[in-house]
């Protein structure tokens, strides 16, 4: 089943800490910030990420880019993050589908879920990233672990011919 988590951008922007902290100096950098740690999470879970802007906090006519593999879309000028969020749940949930909105809006949370989406509060969405995170340096861990071996399986016979070779050139 394809899962597909739909973002309030600037609703996880206003809730996480590091997000608050970054959007006092640049709102740029805090929706940058945002759209990396969630191109990690979607990396590692395979859930397909698309985050929301609404576009009364950047002028515009609409837009819609890939940053990291993750879809972003900044609304039309009249059109708020939770009007294109519900509109891209009626798109995207189906049978094959599920659907996880992550915001911590009481009101859109009610919305989607009557229209067949999960919803994920900013805070939800902030531990699986945390986990996310944990996975990723256990992973890495586990790698420099490893002994540094070649890729390819040896025969005695030839490991043994191998090693005569080196050390002639010795």
């Amino acid at each position: 089943m394809k899962e597909y988590v739909v973002v309030d951008g600037y609703n996880i922007i206003g809730d996480w800490p590091e997000l608050v902290e970054r959007k006092k100096y640049s709102l740029v950098d805090a929706r940058d910030m945002l759209i990396e740690q969630m191109a990690e999470y979607q990396a590692i879970t395979g859930r397909t990420v698309i985050i929301v802007f609404d576009a009364h906090l950047v002028r515009g006519i609409g837009a819609k880019e890939k940053q990291f593999r993750v879809e972003v879309i900044y609304t039309k000028e009249k059109e708020t993050a939770d009007e294109r969020i519900e509109k891209l749940v009626k798109k995207l949930k189906n049978v094959n589908t599920q659907v996880y909105v992550a915001t911590s809006d009481y009101l859109e949370q009610r919305v989607i879920f009557g229209s067949g989406a999960l919803r994920t509060s900013a805070r939800e969405l902030r531990n699986q990233l945390v986990d996310v995170e944990k996975s990723i340096r256990q992973t890495v861990k586990d790698v420099e672990r490893e002994p540094n071996q070649g890729k390819i399986a040896l025969s005695e016979e030839v490991a043994e011919f191998f090693d005569k070779w080196r050390r002639k050139g010795q």
